[in-house]
């Protein structure tokens, strides 16, 4: 089922995809289909990461257009991750390492963006040196209130589907709360059966391209 969880099998750079290289055994090959429906696209693939390198997108997010935050944990191992940042650099890109804490699954699932000046943080997962980073770029960081609603419910796990508009998982009243304060728009979903493989709509969605806003 993890199949539908395009936002780890791919990530996007102004010059192509970089193609992912799942560390669970039950999703290897997945990125040959991947690749398939990119060039049906004609989306250029830059590179796969190979070798012994593990990789998966969800481990590297985009901060503005010249910065990327990438991490190493469970699913991305230090030679994908090397081999990730070593393709960036080419491009002129700052790469900035970050942690995760033990158990946690991707970079994703610590923090989200609402804006080009909002993130939204998950205390206690997110890493110090990532909210330093986005503070020091200007960016509010805006903390999730509940504990049971972020884990059960994913609330970080949202779309932004423009300024301070997202399309984020129903059931987290209190996290809407908080996001409709920071002036986010909120657009719910019912994401029960995308839960029940430990997921959420920012898993399933795999980012090709954004209108400048």
């Amino acid at each position: 089922p993890n199949t539908i969880f395009l936002r780890d099998l791919f990530f996007m750079t102004p010059e192509g995809a970089i193609l992912a290289r799942p560390a669970s055994t039950v999703r290897a090959g997945e990125e040959v289909h991947v690749a398939r429906r990119l060039a049906d696209l004609g989306v250029p693939i830059l590179r796969s990461v190979r070798g012994t390198g593990t990789f998966e997108g969800a481990d590297a997010l985009w901060v503005d257009e010249s910065t990327v935050l990438l991490t190493t944990g469970l699913r991305t191992n230090d030679e994908g991750a090397a081999q990730v940042q070593g393709l960036l650099e080419e491009m002129g890109v700052e790469v900035v390492r970050v942690g995760l804490p033990y158990g946690a699954m991707h970079l994703l699932g610590t923090v989200n963006f609402a804006d080009r000046d909002l993130a939204v943080a998950w205390p206690g997962r997110v890493s110090h040196r990532a909210v330093e980073l986005l503070r020091a770029r200007g960016f509010e960081v805006l903390w999730l209130p509940d504990e049971e609603e972020a884990r059960q419910n994913m609330a970080l796990n949202f779309v932004a589907l423009g300024p301070r508009r997202v399309l984020m998982p129903a059931g987290c009243p209190r996290t809407r709360a908080v996001y409709q304060a920071a002036g986010i728009e909120c657009v719910e979903v019912e994401i029960g059966e995308l839960r029940k493989a430990a997921g959420g709509m920012g898993c399933l969605t795999g980012v090709l391209s954004r209108e400048q806003a």
